[in-house]
């Protein structure tokens, strides 16, 4: 079974990803300058992370276990407080530096996307599925909705903003909530 892993490593190679994205950004960013970073062998890097790309998305903007998805009591206020955490993950100076490089590797390698997507994507859909369950419980919602096509509604829109617009996402977690809650009561 083997010894748990120790959360100071886990943390000294996210600290370390974070501080070599700031200073030279994605391209020239690699596990061993991470693992010299770090203090740690490479060996560590890799029974934590199977790719560069997942350690500095789990470095840059979340990892691979995201906590419960807001519970405000309605469906809008879950909705603005899930963009607001969306906005936050994608706006850090880490994922600034990481996220346009990031998104070009995993689009050019379709091994690489079924991962990210396995190890980042799903857990996202599945928090969104419970919050979407939620407002079915409710009452809110009749049934519960394609949970593919509203994370896209969710996440797409704040991409768009900062990384396509080059806006500041200054309110849209309250005005992307409304439209999304919306569009999902039909209201």
């Amino acid at each position: 079974m083997g010894r748990p892993r120790d959360s100071r490593v886990d943390e000294a190679i996210l600290t370390a990803t974070r501080g070599l994205l700031a200073e030279g950004g994605y391209a020239g960013l690699t596990v061993d300058a991470v693992a010299e970073r770090a203090r740690i062998g490479k060996a560590a890097i890799y029974r934590r992370h199977a790719t560069k790309q997942e350690m500095v998305f789990a470095a840059a903007v979340h990892s691979a276990d995201l906590p419960p998805p807001p519970d405000t009591g309605s469906l809008l206020g879950d909705l603005t407080v899930l963009v607001q955490e969306i906005v936050d993950h994608v706006t850090s100076p880490a994922a600034a530096a990481a996220i346009p490089g990031l998104l070009a590797d995993i689009r050019s390698s379709p091994e690489l996307a079924a991962r990210f997507h396995n190890a980042f994507v799903t857990v996202q859909q599945a928090g969104l599925a419970e919050l979407l369950g939620r407002a079915v419980a409710r009452g809110e919602l009749p049934s519960s909705p394609d949970v593919d096509l509203v994370h896209a509604l969710v996440a797409g829109p704040v991409f768009a903003t900062v990384y396509l617009q080059n806006r500041s996402p200054d309110g849209l977690a309250e005005r992307l909530g409304r439209i999304v809650a919306g569009a999902l009561t039909g209201a």
